[in-house]
């Protein structure tokens, strides 16, 4: 009996054996996949080959993308700013906010904050302060031997608080304001009501700037160029939400003061 059990269990035993290789069999040719053939290094699977690259375009489109990253940012951050002041400072609730309002600051955050300012800053700056690539390399005990250097970022301090924040910023915003918020569709008559109102602030617009503005370009000025528009965007989050806060309701009859 013993032995007629034997034989007839030998079928059986053969055939777990067999299942039993196959499973190792095919064990090792997934590893085989997962593991390099050498040394045991793991391999990642395509599906962390594909993750891994998606996230690799996602991290390296500011740096392969730089003009498209600032709009992008100029454009959400202004919005954004303005979202946050009608919420938090005034107390408004989502469907209390005025998307007109915020119109404003999604049109001037997307064509002057990411357009325009890119422009004025990267292109012509380079141009017209010819040491501000090399200045911006080096490191600070470099930058305070560097007069060459340190002349042309006073320069830039001074064009941005002179030139361009006074002659530009504001009369664009205002503009553009009138433009959104208006009743008119004749541009003559947005930059003509726009600057109007600015000559009316300018005053207060002009003195907010300054205190904001003059210390924060002189570090801005400084910075590698990589680090600039990012720290500019930084500051200027907050001072769009002060702008919002001043001058961004949407009221013609009402100007109400800075300070």
């Amino acid at each position: 009996m013993i032995g007629l059990y034997r034989v007839s269990a030998a079928p059986a035993l053969l055939a777990r054996r067999s299942l039993h290789q196959s499973s190792k069999s095919f064990k090792s040719a997934v590893d085989g996949i997962t593991k390099a053939p050498r040394g045991g290094a793991k391999v990642a699977s395509p599906k962390a080959v594909t993750e891994a690259s998606a996230l690799n375009k996602v991290l390296s489109f500011p740096k392969n993308n730089p003009f498209a990253f600032q709009m992008i940012v100029a454009t959400l951050k202004t919005s954004a700013a303005d979202l946050m002041t009608q919420m938090v400072v005034e107390g408004k609730k989502f469907s209390e906010v005025d998307f007109k309002r915020n119109g404003i600051f999604v049109v001037f955050g997307f064509a002057y904050l990411g357009g325009f300012q890119w422009w004025i800053m990267v292109n012509k700056y380079r141009q017209w302060f010819p040491t501000m690539d090399r200045f911006a390399k080096l490191s600070f005990a470099e930058k305070l031997k560097d007069k060459a250097g340190i002349i042309d970022a006073g320069r830039m301090v001074l064009f941005d608080i002179f030139v361009h924040l006074p002659l530009m910023y504001f009369p664009t915003y205002y503009t553009v304001k009138e433009f959104v918020s208006g009743s008119s569709w004749n541009p003559v008559d947005w930059a003509k009501d726009g600057v109007t109102k600015y000559a009316g602030n300018a005053k207060d617009d002009l003195t907010a700037m300054v205190k904001l503005w003059g210390p924060a370009d002189c570090v801005q000025f400084v910075l590698p160029l990589h680090i600039r528009m990012p720290f500019r965007h930084f500051v200027s989050f907050f001072w769009t939400a002060y702008v919002s806060f001043t001058r961004g309701k949407v009221d013609p009859d009402v100007v109400p003061p800075l300070e």
